[in-house]
């Protein structure tokens, strides 16, 4: 037995090559012993193994009491479960909650960017190792994106869509300010017309966005009190679709009124954020088209933990309220018919860091089972962000986004909120 192992070991050093000294001394060797890998949420209970990681990939996954490569740095994770980096599809990394609505006349951009990189840190230390950000001030979240992704700051991997496209007028855009500031604010992102909104969409693609968001209903912490309804025509979202793909860029829809889901899914979208009041005839749309929904249950409990103190406008509070008393009943039904769930949160609605009691909340008000909400966030994720190659499944080849938990999360979707150890991109995350 001692020699197959032995014979395991020389294949990987045979398939590093000369680079493994250089590899070792640069601490980019890693060796991760656990007694329970999940390297594909679909299937199976765990196993124990040995994963090894050198120069950020996932290089082989061995024999749980396979030596460790010369060199390499042991991490021995005991009972812990190791899973894939988890991934959160919608995020505003360059927002807190609670926050008075004319403060974004007061906060600069800069000072967003330093809010974007503070959330970064407490959303990687939570085990998400991806995220979509979908929505923040000018170029804050795409500097963030950058710093992370260049070593100048910890964080997950993040896609960026800028500001989300909105109606003149709609959620998103500007409101409630007097007309000079609102113009001093504006964000460039609002359109009319289909020829308008396909110019929004080339010009964000000019900005570095990965993504395309748009608003396609009211929203409910906007200030504009014209319900959570459609706002874009057919025209419009056809436009915003057909240019985005003509750019190679997938769009996200900001939904929660059924007419605006149902114009979004047949204008091709690639997800459904939010879903509030969705229909079952909708859903049958969403699943046909393979539209993919993000239900977002924090931001409702975001928005549970707030309601009657104070906090919102009262415009706010009365779509706050209608949001909760539906509050994920849009993806028990979705799920049940079909329809395919990725994990997104809405974090900057709710505490950054939070993120992962969205999955509790997908079992107990969605009616998910903890092994398909561990799926939403990983291999599903990861097919809707475009990602799959690289992440979503623990494998050789593939980016070394790796997590290790407490307990069994596929029995208990808390133990996705005690992480005991994170690697993003091939690099241990403090966790302190």
């Amino acid at each position: 037995m001692r020699r197959s192992r032995l014979g395991l070991l020389a294949v990987f050093l045979a398939a590093l090559g000369p680079t493994t000294p250089a590899l070792a001394q640069n601490a980019q060797l890693y060796a991760l012993r656990t007694e329970r890998l999940i390297a594909d949420p679909r299937v199976g209970t765990g196993a124990p193994a040995l994963v090894v990681v050198a120069d950020g990939r996932i290089r082989a996954i061995l024999p749980h009491d396979a030596p460790p490569p010369p060199g390499a740095t042991l991490v021995d994770l005991g009972r812990a479960t190791l899973i894939p980096g988890l991934i959160d599809a919608h995020v505003h990394l360059a927002s807190d909650p609670g926050t008075d609505y004319r403060q974004r006349a007061v906060d600069t951009d800069e000072y967003g960017v330093a809010v974007g990189l503070k959330n970064a840190g407490l959303t990687v230390r939570a085990g998400f190792t991806t995220v979509r950000d979908l929505g923040s001030a000018r170029l804050t979240a795409f500097a963030v994106r950058d710093a992370v992704r260049n070593g100048l700051a910890v964080g997950p991997r993040v896609l960026a869509s800028g500001p989300a496209l909105t109606i003149v007028g709609g959620h998103g855009d500007v409101s409630n300010f007097r007309p000079e500031v609102a113009a001093a604010l504006d964000q460039a992102n609002s359109c009319t017309g289909p020829e308008q909104c396909a110019l929004r969409v080339r010009e964000a693609a000019k900005r570095g966005a990965d993504v395309i968001k748009f608003t396609a209903t009211g929203g409910v912490l906007s200030q504009q009190g014209r319900g959570l309804g459609a706002h874009f025509t057919t025209a419009e979202m056809a436009a915003i679709v057909a240019t985005a793909r003509s750019l190679g860029l997938s769009v996200a829809a900001h939904a929660h009124g059924d007419d605006g889901i149902r114009g979004a899914a047949a204008a091709g979208v690639a997800s459904i954020e939010h879903g509030t009041f969705m229909t079952p005839e909708t859903m049958k749309l969403m699943k046909a088209n393979r539209t993919w929904f993000v239900p977002t249950l924090m931001a409702t409990q975001g928005l549970a933990d707030r309601v009657g103190k104070s906090v919102y406008t009262p415009v706010v509070e009365r779509k706050a309220r209608e949001a909760i008393a539906v509050w994920g009943q849009a993806l028990k039904a979705a799920h049940a018919a079909g329809v395919p769930i990725a994990f997104g949160t809405d974090a900057g609605v709710f505490e950054h860091g939070r993120n992962g009691e969205e999955f509790a909340l997908m079992v107990e008000k969605g009616g998910m089972s903890p092994r398909a909400a561990l799926v939403s966030a990983t291999v599903a994720a990861a097919e809707l962000l475009g990602l799959a190659d690289e992440i979503g499944t623990i494998a050789p080849g593939k980016a070394a986004d790796l997590v290790a938990v407490e307990g069994d999360p596929l029995a208990d979707p808390r133990a996705l909120t005690r992480i005991r150890y994170v690697m993003a991109a091939g690099k241990p995350v403090r966790l302190d």
